[in-house]
């Protein structure tokens, strides 16, 4: 069998478990490395390529978007496709696209100069919630409560700006707290230590990546704080797969995201949540993405924003899925198993 498979195989990303998926089944692949000039080369012969890329990698920032549509438009199947990730780590992006198909999206707002974000802040009530495009794990998210903080957050946003990745010390509170849970296990103090000492690197990361990446300004973004949400829901739609869960708010806070407080219980998912995000899949056109819910002031479930890479674990921890007639399926699934499945059925009918 020929080698018709390209994989990006990148150490902690989803090609750990494609690689072992692709040698436990005999599977022949092919590396392929989407930042070497000569990309279109390594391509040839492949019928698809996989690859896993970062919202925290300034290449993959850089070029990832063009890099797969170009290999598409010479034929190859990728994952994720342009429809997939076009999107992705852009809430903005994200504002537009929901509201075009038509999803139950929390209401948002954009503004691209100064003077109509401060117009709208003295017509509009508090609070408001401040985000940047970019973030995961609720960085870049903040509370506004007042008219005043929203001016202050505008006049940045259109002068001198933000960094795209919050700084290693941010939130650190809500960090602490979680670290030490998930060092309850292992011992808090020994856990605590470890991420003592890779503070360093963390931080001379952080810099490089904000050094690369371009400060984000030029637009103010902000969505209607829902109130009394005690936890948000998680839906993932891998091909007619759904997976879903709940994140726990993080004490003393608004944001469940990043809180590692998660229960995958089946009954505690909100099957109108599954429905929408099946719905919002299809009329998207993607491969697997994450939905994150609210729920509005009359219980009506309200996607928050989207994505197509999640925690590995938050998706395997789930005792199964549902498919399109919310049939349940027991049993764990890694999500880059169902990806390259999926990916599979189109290179080998």
């Amino acid at each position: 069998m020929s080698q018709r498979l390209g994989l990006h195989v990148r150490r902690g990303s989803y090609s750990d478990r494609w690689v072992e998926y692709c040698q436990e089944r005999g599977i022949p692949y092919r590396a392929v490395d989407p930042f070497r000039p000569d990309l279109v080369k390594q391509a040839q012969g492949l019928r698809a390529f996989a690859w896993h890329w970062d919202h925290t990698d300034p290449r993959a920032i850089l070029i990832a978007r063009q890099v797969t549509q170009a290999l598409e438009a010479g034929g190859l199947l990728v994952f994720p496709n342009s429809a997939t990730c076009w999107h992705f780590d852009d809430k903005v992006g994200q504002k537009y696209l929901l509201e075009a198909v038509g999803a139950p999206l929390v209401p948002s707002y954009a503004f691209y100069d100064l003077e109509s974000a401060l117009a709208w802040i003295e017509d509009t009530s508090f609070p408001k919630v401040f985000k940047l495009r970019r973030g995961a794990s609720s960085s870049n998210v903040r509370l506004v409560r007042t008219a005043r903080e929203a001016r202050k957050l505008a006049a940045r946003a259109f002068g001198s700006g933000f960094d795209p990745v919050a700084s290693h010390f941010s939130d650190w509170q809500a960090k602490l707290a979680l670290h030490a849970q998930e060092g309850e296990a292992g011992g808090q103090a020994s856990h605590l230590l470890g991420i003592l000492r890779r503070a360093p690197r963390s931080i001379r990361n952080i810099a490089h990546i904000n050094r690369m990446m371009q400060k984000e300004r030029g637009y103010a973004y902000f969505q209607d704080f829902i109130p009394d949400n005690k936890f948000d829901t998680r839906v993932t739609v891998i091909g007619d797969r759904a997976f879903g869960s709940i994140r726990i708010v993080r004490e003393g806070d608004f944001r469940a995201s990043g809180s590692g407080h998660n229960d995958t219980s089946p009954e505690r998912v909100d099957l109108d949540c599954v429905r929408i995000a099946f719905d919002v899949n299809d009329r998207i056109g993607a491969q697997a993405l994450n939905y994150d819910f609210l729920f509005g002031m009359e219980r009506q479930p309200l996607i928050v924003e989207i994505s197509y890479a999640a925690p590995i674990y938050s998706i395997y921890d789930c005792p199964g899925h549902w498919d399109r007639a919310l049939g349940w399926h027991d049993g764990h699934m890694y999500p880059q198993d169902a990806i390259i499945e999926d990916l599979l059925r189109g290179i080998w009918p």
